[in-house]
């Protein structure tokens, strides 16, 4: 029985989030930006798989842009909202300046994440922590609905977490991995395990095409 899983990051965030670590806030998204990516959403919109399952993070960022795929023409339905797909709890650090954390040493951070794999803040969790409740989240669709798609609007840290639980890769691998806004990676379940078809898939140049046939110019 085979079940693709098609997870999708959440719109850019607000400019005047971006100043600080928000990790679990609930921080709106750029409504500039999101305008001025309808052809993006467009394509994301027909690329994805009908039917299927919409599975949002319980944050309103995810759900904003379920709602810009719908106004892009992916078919109205309700969202099933899982906390196990919610981005990485940073606690005590959650909404501290980000220069804060770029001036931590190599030995203090990621090279591509504000803190450690390994550190677990206080009163937060640990990269290592966040990849095993996002796995058992995946392990737990995939019992409640085999055999079908299940879309996933998530954050970056989840995606990189669903990654790491399908390829057994370390925290520090999985943080290594690039998941830009409204990107799409795809896993594959079988009767083998895991795969992963694709990672942080983009549809600019294809909307950058269609929006100037849209306006004539090609």
């Amino acid at each position: 029985m085979r079940h693709r899983f098609w997870l999708i990051r959440h719109a850019l965030v607000h400019p005047d989030s971006m100043a600080y670590l928000y990790g679990t806030d609930d921080v709106p998204v750029c409504p500039d930006t999101m305008a001025a990516d309808t052809a993006r959403y467009a394509v994301l919109a027909a690329r994805l798989p009908r039917p299927a399952r919409l599975v949002c993070s319980p944050l309103r960022r995810t759900q904003d842009t379920a709602a810009a795929l719908m106004r892009a023409g992916y078919p109205k339905q309700p969202a099933l909202l899982d906390p196990a797909f919610v981005e990485q709890d940073f606690g005590a650090l959650q909404g501290q300046p980000i220069a804060d954390f770029h001036a931590r040493g190599q030995d203090e951070r990621h090279p591509f994440w504000p803190i450690h794999a390994a550190e677990t803040p206080p009163e937060g969790e640990s990269f290592a922590h966040m990849v095993a409740r996002v796995g058992a989240g995946l392990d737990a669709l995939l019992t409640t609905a085999p055999g079908r798609d299940t879309i996933i609007i998530s954050h970056g840290g989840a995606i990189r977490a669903a990654c790491a639980h399908a390829l057994g890769l370390t925290p520090h691998q999985a943080l290594c991995l690039q998941i830009d806004n409204i990107s799409l990676t795809r896993l594959e379940h079988n009767e083998h395990g895991w795969r992963v078809l694709s990672v942080n898939e983009h549809s600019v140049a294809v909307a950058s095409v269609a929006a100037k046939q849209q306006q004539g110019a090609l």
